[in-house]
């Protein structure tokens, strides 16, 4: 039996002449490469219409299904930030003290992570971003959600990458376990802590590690 679905024809796309798609790809690849994390920021307001345009780019993003299954908190209230600081770090302690295997602190060595993070109250916003297991219906029943993390995780490089193209800074952090946001955030039990996003301006002179790529080589290949 077919099924009836409502389609359209797309009318947006705009094909571009080979040069034009050969500067722009360029020009996307040298700006990208320019963006960093950095884990001191200014505490100079960001304007809130740029936070806004960047979100809802991040909600175009693909999804299974179309299931949208994200919800993003925007977090500028200085108590609020006082609070989930003083949890993340309390998570944090944890971590370095035990909880972590030698192999991963190893590897988090080169980059000198503390559990102290100071920036959780400095940088005028920080972004929550949720998974919802569940939507709720107009009739208030609820359906699963599909490709979960995979949806989160395209909707969130989505958001990086804008806000990084709008002059803003940012630092993707994860405590783990991240539930504490539910309860500070006042978010349902069906919604899980993705990552949380620290945004603004880097401070004055930030130092940032000194990395390298892997060669294109080694992570492409053309079958």
């Amino acid at each position: 039996m077919a099924i009836e679905s409502d389609f359209k024809k797309w009318s947006d796309y705009r094909r571009m002449p080979v040069p034009e798609m050969q500067e722009t790809a360029r020009h996307l690849h040298e700006e990208l490469s320019r963006r960093r994390s950095v884990r001191e920021f200014s505490s100079e307001p960001v304007p809130r219409e740029v936070i806004e345009s960047c979100l809802r780019t991040a909600a175009t993003a693909p999804s299974g299904a179309n299931r949208q299954p994200w919800h993003f908190v925007v977090i500028e209230n200085p108590e609020v930030k006082k609070q989930i600081r003083a949890a993340a770090e309390q998570e944090e302690r944890a971590f370095y003290g035990g909880r972590a295997p030698e192999e991963w602190l190893r590897a988090l060595r080169p980059f000198a992570t503390t559990p102290e993070k100071p920036f959780l109250e400095t940088a005028p916003v920080l972004i929550a971003v949720f998974a919802q297991s569940h939507r709720t219906e107009a009739d208030q029943s609820r359906s699963r959600n599909y490709y979960i993390n995979e949806s989160v995780g395209l909707a969130t490089g989505f958001l990086v990458s804008c806000l990084h193209l709008s002059g803003l800074a940012c630092l993707v952090h994860t405590p783990s376990p991240m539930g504490f946001l539910n309860q500070i955030l006042d978010r349902p039990k069906g919604e899980r802590a993705f990552l949380l996003l620290i945004v603004g301006y880097p401070a004055e002179d930030v130092k940032v590690p000194t990395l390298s790529r892997r060669p294109f080589a080694e992570i492409v290949s053309f079958r």
